[in-house]
């Protein structure tokens, strides 16, 4: 089975941050992941609110969120179970995760306000 790339924490980039949260979709997953008091597996997010999502779809944005250092996926049989790091890139980072995805939250309230 293929190992899974976790980056050390000192090896996080504000760049691959930055290019992870620029999906709303990944964005939906890892506050999803943060609000979850237990991993998520990947089926999990299969049917999103607003849409459906191919696995493959799916994988390539979990893939993409790991690789970034936002979340840790650990194999259980066949499922990858999937937690935050967000505690973690604290220290490195500070406030800038959670504040991308507060201006994430008040500009997609705005949106559907607006609607």
């Amino acid at each position: 089975m293929k190992t899974l790339h976790h980056p050390a924490v000192e090896n996080v980039t504000v760049e691959g941050i930055l290019h992870a949260l620029s999906d709303p979709v990944r964005v939906q997953i890892l506050k999803e992941i943060i609000r979850s008091n237990s991993p998520k597996m990947c089926s999990d997010f299969l049917n999103m609110p607003d849409r459906a999502i191919p696995k493959s779809t799916l994988s390539q944005h979990f893939r993409i969120l790991r690789e970034a250092g936002l979340i840790r996926s650990e194999r259980s049989g066949v499922a990858l179970k999937n937690t935050p790091r967000c505690q973690e890139l604290q220290p490195r980072f500070g406030r800038m995760i959670a504040e991308i995805l507060a201006a994430y939250a008040e500009e997609y309230g705005k949106k559907s306000a607006d609607a």
